[in-house]
């Protein structure tokens, strides 16, 4: 049994991978995030915005959600972990987002993404975010198919 198969070497392996993901992603590189998620990978956002719901794979994340989200953008958007918490297949990042969007509103929000990995791949993401601000400063995202 190597490190990585341990809950504990798991872990470890898992946090790192998220580490240098969220490094990249404060410098407003966000491709390493977007290669980190599985195919079958599945995104959501509680609440009762219009960005609410649950994403379903890879390839509906990113036409769904990332696409039309950063076409509001006018700056490079970056976010900054501040902490990251794991445990066994479980990764919790705490982390503040900032950009403005083209409508020239401050979209700087704080969140706390609940990941679950496998394989080293993002298979689940829970995100809590400040709602009032996502209601305030973003467009809602045009009607999925």
């Amino acid at each position: 049994m190597n490190a990585a198969s341990t809950p504990a070497g798991a872990a470890a392996s898992n946090k790192q991978h998220m580490q240098e993901v969220m490094a990249e992603l404060a410098k407003g590189n966000g491709k390493p995030f977007a290669d980190s998620m599985a195919d079958d990978f599945r995104w959501t956002i509680p609440g009762n915005t219009s960005w609410s719901r649950t994403y379903e794979g890879k390839q509906a994340v990113i036409s769904e959600l990332l696409q039309p989200l950063f076409a509001q953008f006018a700056t490079r958007y970056t976010n900054t972990a501040h902490r990251i918490i794991a445990e066994g297949d479980m990764v919790v990042i705490e982390c503040q987002g900032h950009v403005t969007t083209k409508a020239g509103k401050a979209y700087n929000n704080s969140y706390c993404y609940v990941c679950r990995m496998e394989g080293g791949q993002l298979k689940e993401l829970m995100e809590y975010l400040d709602t009032a601000l996502v209601s305030t400063a973003l467009e809602a995202p045009p009607v999925a198919a």
